[in-house]
């Protein structure tokens, strides 16, 4: 035993750290490049330079995370669950296809020892062996050099890592519009890169089962409807949640092209002043429909609180909620709803996408089975990028050239707005269509409507594309979105709203999604102590009779 720790190899600790996160992030992460390639060829040196900068952000990201963990001795241990983990989710990535998330680790704790036992290969043991196991054997044999004095490696540490924190900005510098588009466009792609998916999947899971667990907070329990809503003809209302839609290209906002030409005829009245709570769908659907403004927002506590559609449901009225764009991310989850998506109705439908003309399939036996007040909320999928092409059916293909691809850093900035324009002109439709629907019921319904997109989009400009950016940083154009509401003349005169001084308050007043909650429980005539008159757009352009 002497002789054998005479002959193990002895490293610097700079060095051992560097040779590790090395091998991580180069070789364990073979699965992510080729993902990498498949979804970027290369084709230009430009597109080769992004692929080589990958492996430099990985090894400095796992290096700085190990060098601090060396602070504490705790770096062996880091790196051997950074490469038993990585090497495993290689193996499973590159044989069966798996993709790491949330729902993955719940297969995994899922999983009975009959299966776990299946997916015990002769091939799984020796990949293991050799490039986790072995690996981490060989880790732990290896002695590392003390240092000669121990601040002078506290020194070389620190500036280690702020070199590799330099390089992480310099690629970032060079690369941030590749980066985005590509990771936007193949959103499954990072979930490959070892081991942040593992370790992003892991939290996903935690915080979700612990969320999961919480008691529901119930908000507005006093809910009832108004007396004048519940005398005469009952009231019908329809929220269409945009997706994606900024307010700039809209012709009712002022834009150079026609984008609303029907929506132009029908007397809605326009908002141009309307923020989102936030620049992702994740963020602002479930913003919208609770009764936390965006300034005290709070993503854990949305999660399993009541929010709009289950006090309208308390107070009597009927709720249906229409989705096709993936989920209504809580604020559908105690109210009927259906994924009209999953209906694949062809000619609507293709490669698991449907236009947003799904949404109105059934709608109008649904209209007419109606009995009472009710509500329909439909989720549209609107402008959803980068597969802009993909929003709207061949006769909406007016503004030309398009952009015909999801790689739309490849397309002339003109290309793309002409394509995103085409988008917003069947917006119009939808909204239009819906709109006339309502019309089509006025015998037995009041109607009224609300549109409202859940954050804007970036077209290229300063490099910027698509959304998701912090809000504090994000361009205007991804926070300013368009608001519209349509209120039949019975709606008008009924509950004595005077549309021209809606029209006059939308032109010089801000407004926000933070005013939906307030706006549509009064317009549905719903109390409750959750109502804020001052957020209800309507309170001032209402008579006090």
């Amino acid at each position: 035993m002497p002789l054998l720790n005479e002959k193990r190899p002895t490293l610097g600790r700079l060095a051992f750290l560097a040779i590790f996160s090395l091998y991580i992030s180069l070789f364990l992460n073979i699965a992510f490049y080729r993902q990498v390639l498949k979804a970027m060829p290369i084709v230009t040196v430009h597109e080769a330079l992004v692929l080589l900068s990958m492996p430099v952000v990985a090894f400095s990201v796992i290096f700085i995370v190990t060098t601090i963990a060396s602070f504490f001795r705790l770096s062996r241990v880091v790196l051997a669950v950074f490469i038993l983990v990585s090497a495993s989710v290689q193996y499973f990535i590159m044989n069966y296809g798996i993709i790491m998330d949330r729902n993955m680790i719940a297969n995994i704790l899922d999983t009975t020892g009959a299966e776990s036992f299946a997916l015990l290969t002769p091939e799984l043991a020796l990949t293991l062996l050799l490039t986790g196991a072995g690996a981490v054997a060989v880790m732990f044999w290896i002695r590392i050099r003390p240092a000669a004095s121990r601040w002078k490696g506290v020194l070389w540490r620190l500036v280690s890592m702020l070199g590799c924190c330099a390089a992480i900005v310099i690629v970032a510098l060079l690369f941030y519009k590749d980066y985005a588009s590509l990771f936007r466009n193949n959103r499954e792609l990072v979930k490959t890169l070892s081991p942040s998916s593992s370790i992003a999947a892991g939290w996903s899971y935690y915080s979700h089962h612990r969320l999961a667990n919480l008691p529901l907070v119930r908000i507005g329990e006093d809910a009832h409807l108004l007396a004048s809503h519940q005398t005469g003809k009952p009231n019908l209302t329809i929220l269409i949640v945009g997706e994606t839609s900024r307010a700039d290209n809209f012709s009712l906002e002022g834009y150079g092209r026609q984008t609303n030409p029907k929506l132009a005829k029908d007397e809605v009245i326009w908002f141009p002043h309307t923020a989102s709570c936030g620049t992702a769908t994740a963020v602002s659907v479930p913003c919208m429909f609770s009764n936390m403004p965006r300034s005290h927002y709070d993503e854990a506590l949305a999660s399993h609180q009541e929010g709009l559609l289950d006090i309208l449901q308390r107070a009597g009225l009927q709720v249906l909620w229409n989705e096709n764009d993936g989920g209504c991310k809580g604020a559908c989850d105690r109210v009927p709803h259906q994924d009209m998506t999953a209906l694949n109705l062809p000619g609507m439908c293709q490669e698991g996408e449907c236009y947003d003309e799904v949404l109105f399939h059934g709608l109008e036996e649904y209209i007419q089975k109606l009995r009472g007040n009710g509500i329909i909320v439909l989720h549209t999928i609107g402008s959803h990028g980068p597969t802009y092409y993909h929003r709207y059916p061949p006769q909406f293909r007016i503004f030309t050239p398009t952009c015909e691809t999801n790689e739309i850093q490849s397309c002339s900035q003109q290309q793309l707005i002409n394509t995103y324009d085409n988008t917003l002109l069947y917006v119009d439709y939808i909204v239009d269509k819906a709109i006339t629907m309502l019309k089509a019921h006025q015998d037995k319904f009041t109607t009224s409507l609300v549109y409202l997109s859940d954050h804007g989009e970036s077209l290229g400009e300063n490099g910027e594309y698509l959304h998701g950016l912090p809000y504090a940083i994000a361009p205007e154009q991804q926070k300013h979105v368009p608001m519209l509401l349509w209120l039949s003349p019975e709606y008008q005169q009924r509950y004595g709203v005077d549309a021209g001084c809606l029209t006059h308050l939308a032109a010089s007043n801000p407004f926000s999604q933070d005013n939906l909650f307030s706006t549509v429980l009064g317009m549905t005539g719903t109390q409750t102590r959750e109502y804020k008159p001052g957020d209800d757009i309507l309170t001032a352009c209402r008579s006090k009779t």
